[in-house]
């Protein structure tokens, strides 16, 4: 797998955008489950133009070819696609205040990409969940673990890692709209539906006192690049939880680039309980 990735990203990066597009329709029109849950998933959140479709579908294959390029690229050349950069003196005011900072990333464009940005000049320490191949965690490892960035995997040792990050000052950076595990988050909105959402963010931020701000890489059309954009978390809302602060913060970075958004990922699985915990397929 190493070897076929690093034979990947010797192909220029317009070319894997062509033939991912190419890569998300045959899987749309392949799987009635993954073309029922990306159709459900647009429409309950209120995006119906058949265009954002069309878009999306193309995007999630493109999403997965470009893997290979940034993994195995070298950081500067990767670092050299970024074009436009919104939000900067966001992320200068976050690195300033003197506290560590939580980068919150969900899944929208190149997020693969990010990481590599925000380490560009500090370390960051980035929480994944430890794929269920085994083969394929080393090739993983190799293509996010480079440089100023270390990897966190998502149980107590990984949590403690983050910790001490944030409490040395640094920056962390996870994807707030992974589904967690079992009695790690709780049942709050996510575009009107109910999503099982983490609630670490709330729990790193309360320990440490982390400035948190928002960050997505949005993908440029053909190849040319990518650009960046840093926003501020809503303000907090009466009586809201910290888990549906959480969702409005994403549903606002999404409604930046809808059609970017992994609408294909099963965000909704599983089915709140009377005790709010997920049900048998949570």
């Amino acid at each position: 797998m190493v070897l076929l990735f690093r034979l990947l990203a010797k192909l220029p990066l317009r070319l894997l955008h062509d033939v991912g597009a190419i890569l998300g329709w045959v899987v749309y029109f392949a799987s009635p489950t993954y073309r029922r849950r990306m159709r459900e998933n647009l429409s309950s959140a209120g995006f119906n133009d058949p265009a954002i479709l069309r878009t999306a579908i193309a995007e999630a294959g493109r999403a997965v070819l470009e893997v290979p390029y940034i993994w195995y690229r070298p950081r500067e050349e990767v670092l050299k696609l970024i074009r436009d950069v919104q939000g900067m003196e966001i992320e200068m005011a976050a690195r300033s205040a003197g506290r560590g900072v939580l980068f919150l990333t969900p899944h929208i464009g190149c997020f693969e990409l990010l990481s590599f940005w925000v380490a560009r000049a500090a370390p960051l320490t980035v929480l994944f969940r430890p794929p269920k191949l085994p083969w394929v965690r080393p090739v993983m490892e190799m293509g996010r673990a480079r440089d100023n960035i270390q990897l966190a995997p998502t149980n107590l040792a990984g949590v403690r890692r983050l910790l001490r990050a944030l409490r040395a000052g640094e920056a962390i950076g996870l994807l707030p709209d992974q589904v967690p595990s079992f009695g790690e988050g709780a049942w709050v909105d996510f575009f009107g539906r109910p999503a099982y959402t983490m609630t670490l963010p709330e729990r790193l931020q309360a320990a440490t006192g982390a400035e948190v701000i928002m960050i997505c890489m949005e993908r440029l059309p053909r190849g040319h690049g990518y650009r960046v954009r840093v926003m501020q978390m809503p303000s907090a809302r009466a009586d809201e939880s910290y888990p549906r602060f959480l969702n409005r913060g994403i549903e606002a970075a999404v409604r930046q680039c809808p059609a970017q958004y992994l609408w294909g990922y099963n965000r909704y699985r599983g089915s709140p309980d009377p005790h709010g915990q997920p049900g048998a397929n949570g």
